[in-house]
């Protein structure tokens, strides 16, 4: 019996790096750019992104936020004010150290030094926290509640397209509020928010958690975090919320006149997500074939193809095309291609870029007002029924197509769970041969982390839902109680 032959030139198997690059290329969603560490973001992946935005930024309204936006250029000085936050983004920042070109020596030169150099934003809790003590003077003035949608540079070293750029998209919230109450609610809600996102939006295995105090952001009090699990049993930060404190407010001045009549520093949050939940969907769900989009998030959930021959009844076939999407329900995204390449070609396109339908449309689907489509999450199973049926079905389909990739995903993910691992011997033994998430117990000491390292291996996070039984914790032998996830990451 031959082997089955794939869209894709490489398998998981074979090589889960390589693969990973081959899904992006095959659905045409990135490509490198002539500026090291960064990325062109094609038609197809930014409308990926859109959907994304579209979900999220309607939730963060229903929950009272605003959009606003601040400059990409911040003033180096203003980081100064927070030593920690600095500290935590200065190998990575890129700075602007001038303005002006001259032509010299036969090409064009940095001219005119700046008197003050200015950061592209890494992230922006000083600057807009600068902001919010201007509008910021009385407890009537809070909660302050706003969102960007914007760009970040971080520079990295070793890139990878969508999982670590030195530029990428994000949205950034960031929060004031009047007690740490209000702000710590603030942190859980914008926490959960993202839990449902990545689990129940893009079905992918995750477990929701906090940062241990050594990862959390800089400056944070505390970092909630969601850890989803990819494919090769590694783990991927997919959204983080933090809880600021008055740390940002005292370094920037946010302070109100209380309920009391005294001054009082507002305590503030940040929550972020970014364009690497589209590495995540990859890693999570593509196959050697191509990329297997959950449907909220595909550009279109349903592609028609004419299989046209060049005969006078091409015309009708296309006439065909359009009843069949004048057929289905307004909310499905429809799309006829009508590009003049193979109709083969075109369907194999399709599955590369993870459509959940792809219906092919010729001479028998005309005379017998049928649908002939390929289910993109059932093993690309071949499906016929009337045109009456598929249109009446269609969101069935929809709602399956979405079980299906997240029963998957949720299987995989369990299997590569594991709660037997008491030692750090056993935890080396493990991750010699294996990857996946480690449940084990901490004392909270942070006794012994640079072992972690020699595996490059770290906590992930302490998951909400604590056990509370005692055991012994996996790094000093002590006696513990903590729940953890240990795993590599991306």
């Amino acid at each position: 019996m031959s082997e089955k032959k794939h869209s894709l030139p490489v398998t998981r198997e074979e090589d889960f790096s390589a693969w990973y690059q081959a899904v992006i290329n095959g659905a045409d969603l990135a490509e490198n750019s002539s500026v090291r560490g960064c990325m062109v973001i094609k038609p197809f992946g930014f409308a990926i992104w859109e959907c994304m935005q579209s979900i999220l930024d309607a939730k963060f309204k229903e929950l009272g936020h605003h959009n606003c936006y601040f400059p990409l250029l911040i003033p180096v000085e203003l980081f100064e004010q927070e030593a920690e936050h600095v500290a935590g983004f200065a190998k990575e920042m890129a700075i602007v150290t001038h303005h002006r070109l001259e032509y010299k020596d036969g090409k064009f030169v940095p001219a005119s030094p700046l008197e003050t150099p200015l950061a592209i934003r890494p992230t922006s809790e000083l600057i807009i926290g600068e902001s919010m003590a201007r509008w910021i003077n009385s407890y009537r003035d809070l909660p302050v509640m706003i969102n960007q949608w914007c760009n970040i540079v971080r520079w990295e070293m070793r890139t990878r397209m969508f999982l670590r750029t030195s530029e990428f998209l994000w949205q950034e919230g960031h929060t004031a509020h009047e007690t740490e109450e209000e702000a710590r609610l603030e942190s859980r809600t914008m926490h959960d928010v993202y839990h449902w996102f990545i689990r129940d939006i893009l079905k992918m295995f995750c477990i929701a958690g906090e940062k241990p105090a050594h990862d959390k952001f800089a400056g944070a009090i505390e970092t909630l975090t969601i850890e989803a699990m990819m494919q090769d049993g590694k783990a991927l930060q997919a959204a983080t919320s933090h809880y600021l404190g008055q740390n940002f407010a005292k370094a920037v001045n946010i302070r109100f006149q209380g309920r009391d009549g005294a001054l009082h520093y507002a305590h503030t949050t940040s929550w972020g997500a970014t364009t690497r939940m589209i590495g995540g969907l990859i890693m999570a769900h593509a196959d050697d074939d191509g990329l297997n989009l959950p449907s909220e998030v595909a550009p279109y959930h349903v592609v028609i193809i004419p299989i046209l021959k060049g005969t006078d009844q091409d015309g009708e076939i296309l006439e065909y095309c359009q009843k069949i999407k004048a057929s289905i329900q307004k909310d499905a995204r429809v799309f006829v291609d009508l590009k003049e390449i193979p109709s083969q070609n075109k369907k194999w396109d399709y599955v590369r870029k993870g459509i959940p339908f792809i219906c092919e449309v010729g001479i028998n689907e005309l005379k017998n007002e049928s649908v002939f489509f390929t289910k993109r999450a059932s093993e690309l199973e071949k499906v016929r029924m009337s045109l009456g049926e598929f249109a009446a079905r269609l969101g069935y389909l929809i709602r399956e197509h979405d079980e299906v990739l997240q029963k998957k995903n949720e299987s995989a993910g369990q299997q590569k769970i594991v709660r037997n691992i008491k030692t750090f011997g056993e935890l080396r033994d493990y991750f010699s041969r294996s990857n996946g998430f480690v449940l084990a117990k901490w004392s909270g000491s942070e006794k012994n982390l640079d072992l972690l390292d020699e595996l490059a291996v770290s906590i992930r996070c302490l998951p909400n839902q604590q056990t509370g039984t005692s055991e012994k914790c996996i790094l000093t032998g002590e006696d513990a109680t903590i729940d953890i996830v240990l795993a590599k990451s991306y």
